[in-house]
């Protein structure tokens, strides 16, 4: 019933912004805890960075300082605003959730994650 689908993904220079963006349609957003990871190929899906309903955010240390996910609960949308963008960010970028309470701990861990979009390719070209 909950289904998650991922926008936003493209082809982009260094150093450029880029927009992701997932809508979810069924379920209760609200108190979905949401995340994004990625994945590079040859690589193993790598955590990126998660949101309570609240609006506490985690991010993973590749990311700090660039990356900034939100939400947006009223329209069931959730971001990843990725600023100054390298080379080594490329990969399919997925949006993932997780039922919740005011204190669920944020996580890190796939597994944690329910529901999984498709996925969005982001590459970034030097």
């Amino acid at each position: 019933q909950v289904r998650l689908v991922e926008s936003g993904g493209g082809l982009v220079q260094e150093g450029d912004s880029l927009r992701l963006s997932c809508k979810t349609v069924g379920g209760t957003f609200a108190r979905y805890a949401m995340g994004w990871f990625r994945q590079a190929p040859g690589k193993e899906r790598e955590f990126v960075a998660t949101i309570t309903w609240g609006g506490t955010t985690l991010s993973a240390d590749s990311v700090l300082d660039r990356f900034t996910i939100s939400r947006d609960n009223a329209e069931n949308m959730v971001y990843l605003q990725m600023n100054s963008v390298k080379p080594d960010d490329t990969g399919v970028y997925y949006c993932a959730a997780r039922y919740s309470t005011l204190q669920t701990p944020l996580s890190r861990i796939a597994n944690e994650y329910a529901y999984w979009g498709q996925g969005t390719q982001v590459t970034v070209s030097s």
